[in-house]
């Protein structure tokens, strides 16, 4: 199978499936710049810290703040609940943007993989370094495109009934 590997928002075309890619995500009645704003917004525990995050002058400095946020400032139960967070997240930039869902669906059954250059916790989470890390942001990638597929199937089955 062959892979696609992305990382930087601003490649072409993968890039785009960076959360650091700038396209507004409507996601829990709010808009956001980004799909990391909109991921990272459901973080703090605090209102304030929030709002501190949000005024990150870039989705990349944003995503440092809320890496480094202390235990207490961090909603309880973030890492049971931070990858269907993602997920919906995910789901809300793809549908929104019919050019990303375009995108996404004409990667095939390539596995797509977040291939990040500095070796850290974080980067071996979402992606991978030096072909080590579970690549989540690339699996909800691939679970997305699955899912989009099957709701397309889905509506071609009823207009054609």
């Amino acid at each position: 199978m062959e892979d696609i590997r992305f990382y930087r928002a601003s490649e072409k075309p993968y890039g785009a499936f960076s959360n650091l890619h700038r396209r507004p995500v409507e996601f829990e009645g709010e808009t956001f710049p980004t799909s990391e704003h909109a991921y990272q917004a459901g973080k703090p525990r605090k209102a304030e810290v929030r709002r501190w995050l949000m005024a990150a002058p870039s989705p990349a400095l944003l995503a440092m703040a809320a890496h480094g946020l202390y235990y207490w400032d961090v909603t309880p139960g973030w890492s049971r609940t931070k990858f269907d967070r993602m997920r919906g997240v995910l789901y809300a930039k793809f549908t929104q943007h019919e050019d990303l869902r375009t995108l996404l669906l004409s990667t095939g059954d390539a596995r797509l993989v977040e291939t990040a250059t500095v070796d850290n916790e974080v980067n071996r989470l979402w992606g991978e370094v030096n072909g080590q890390g579970r690549n989540m942001l690339g699996e909800l990638l691939m679970e997305l495109r699955t899912r989009l597929r099957l709701e397309e199937a889905s509506q071609d089955d009823r207009a054609a009934a």
